[in-house]
Order: C-alpha cells, then structure tokens, then sequence
C-alpha cells in the first residue's frame, strides 16, 4: 500500500512546558531516544501525562522538540511542517467532515493534491475495501455509527499512501465490544497495507493485542521497550509489571545464588528461583508473580489463607493472604478441580520459571 516502508528515530528528544501555577519549566517528554522499524506497528503506552501524546505529535509535527532530532525514513524532519511530513494522523475525535459523503472526506487530500479524478475514484474505491466500507461511498456521516466513522478516518489517512500512519488514541470513544473488533481491524489493515504505524493508547489489553513493540512511558522517559512477551515475563520495573497487565509483587531476600538459580526467604519459605541475573546472596529482591502463574494447592511453596473465592467461569478468581501480603490467584477452567473456599488454609503453588525476579 505504502509508497515506501519508512522507520521512525528519535534521537535525545526532549520537550520543555512551563507549569501555569508554579511558572518553573518542566520536561514533558526527557531524552527520548528510539528506533522504530519500518513496516513494524509500535505503541506508546502509559498513564496520563507520561509524554505518550506529546512524542507523537511531535513525530507528527504538532509540536517542536526544543532538544533531538527526529528522522523519518533517514531524513531529518524537525523543520518540516505536518503537511511537509510522510505521515497521517488517525484522531481520537475523527475530525471527519460533517457536509460531505464517506467517499469525499475520504477524497479530500487527494484532492488537495490536486489528483486526476480518475485516480482518485479507483485509489478510494481500493482503500474502502480495504477497511469494509465499499458500496457506502454515498452515505453521511452522520448516518454511520461510531465504528464506521472509525473506518472512514482510517481510510482517510491510507489513501494518501504515507510513509508513516500515527494513531492517536483512536478507540477511546467506542463501546468495549466494538474497540475489540476495531483493534482486529486496525492490525489487519496494517499487515495488508505493509505501513509503519505508530500508536498511543494508555489502554495496556489494547497495546499486548496489536504490537510488534511496546515502548512503555513514565514521567517523560521511556520505562522499558520491547515485544508484548518481553515486557508482560520480564518487566524491569515495579512500575512496568503493575502496568502492563496484573502482578503480585513478594519482597525477599536471596539466601543463596548458584549460576542463574537461587532460593529467596520470603516470610521464612524458602522459594526457589530461576533466570537470575547479576544477582548475590544476602540481596533483596521483589518477586513478580502474575494471577495465572500460581494456583492454590494443598501442598506448594507459600504457605496462605483463602480470604475470597469466587466462581468466574472459566476461571476461579482467589485472593489469599500470604503473612500480610494479598496475592491473586487466576485458576484457568476450575471445572473437576478442587475448589477452595473463604477460611481455608492451603498453598500459594506455582513454577519458578512463572516467577520474575527484580
């Protein structure tokens, strides 16, 4: 689809706001440095105010960095207008044009550029089967329900054949239902079109379903990148593995370290450990241990009471309490096991290869 696969670099990009209250200066976004393949579907992920939005829009050109540069496809592009730059923007709010029909605001910066008709008509008739809107070309906006306008905005965006497609938050205003179903979409259309695609979302089920990368942002900075595998197994950070997805944090400390395998003390039980790095006896550690990683059993390593269990289907949803630590339990399909009630004492049972040492 793409006229070329552009990858995206950001070197030392910083952006500096002035707080309205206090008046001091403060970094937005501080000393950003990435490399984003070409071809490849990138999300930034974090909370409000983490510089997600911020980093996109200066790749979109919407913002300056007062410190980096940014490249796209080799060419340093920080002097570049938006309407200068390789790259479309799918918004949050759509922004489609009220008055004209789907096939014209999909049109629309073609037409701007002033394309033969002819090329036009078969350029959009290709990118509206693309993304399942073929046989509308004449319908409203404003007849369409909110998924479809979603699909109009994208479309809006491809036809222009851009380098780099950036996404802005683009679900945030559908149901639960249909922001499944879009995300589907949007990956798909991604993969068939071959588009480098860079995407911001705080929503962490959103990022793991659609990423070849995640670059999660805290404060300004980048916490961690790497694939949905990378960061959900081995998060660098508290603040990482408590972001993306659910995590049980246990404080220890390493009693012994053989090669790459210890035993950590928690609350006098001895646990196992695998995959340590750099690590020496006498050190303290926070075990990351996800709800699906451990089970409840009668015999295992962490000694608990079961202080809530609760029938969920296809899971059996506990939390015990280890000493004064509550820790969550996802049992996968409970049906013909054991299922443990409020009161009971039982084990905290589970693989040293589930646990993550930080």
């Amino acid at each position: 689809m793409a006229k070329e696969k552009k990858g995206v670099r950001l070197e030392n990009i910083s952006k500096i706001y002035k707080d309205p209250k206090t008046k001091k200066n403060f970094y937005a976004v501080h000393d950003v440095s990435l490399d984003i393949e070409p071809g490849s579907f990138v999300t930034l992920l974090g909370p409000s105010g983490c510089g997600k939005t911020t980093t996109l829009r200066m790749i979109a050109g919407f913002e300056s960095p007062d410190e980096g540069e940014i490249y796209l496809g080799g060419e340093p592009i920080n002097a570049l207008t938006p309407n200068k730059r390789d790259t479309a923007m799918v918004f949050q709010s759509y922004a489609l044009l009220p008055h004209y029909n789907i096939f014209d605001n999909v049109a629309y910066g073609l037409k701007l550029r002033k394309m033969d008709p002819a090329v036009i008509k078969e350029k959009v008739t290709n990118i509206l089967k693309l993304v399942g809107l073929e046989g509308m070309e004449a319908r409203m906006t404003n007849q369409l329900s909110g998924g479809q306008q979603q699909r109009v905005a994208l479309a809006r965006a491809l036809v222009i054949e851009p380098g780099v497609l950036l996404f802005d938050e683009p679900l945030s205003n559908l149901d639960a239902k249909l922001r499944v179903t879009m995300r589907t979409e949007i990956r798909r259309i991604q993969q068939e079109a071959g588009i480098t695609a860079v995407y911001v979302t705080h929503d962490q089920s959103e990022a793991m379903a659609i990423s070849d990368k995640i670059i999660i942002m805290e404060k300004g900075v980048i916490a961690q990148m790497g694939t949905p595998q990378e960061i959900y197994y081995h998060p660098k950070s508290e603040f990482v593995a408590d972001f993306i997805g659910e995590a049980n944090f246990l404080k220890g400390k390493l009693t012994s370290v053989s090669g790459s395998e210890g035993t950590v003390d928690i609350g006098g039980n001895a646990v196992k450990v695998v995959d340590l790095k750099d690590r020496h006896e006498g050190d303290e550690c926070t075990l990351v241990l996800r709800p699906e990683g451990a089970v409840v059993a009668d015999k295992g390593q962490l000694p608990c009471e079961v202080i809530l269990s609760c029938f969920m289907g296809n899971y059996q949803n506990y939390h015990v309490m280890v000493g004064d630590d509550l820790v969550k339990i996802t049992d996968f399909n409970p049906k013909n096991k054991k299922i443990y009630n409020v009161g009971d004492r039982a084990f905290v049972a589970f693989d040293p290869a589930s646990v993550h040492v930080l």
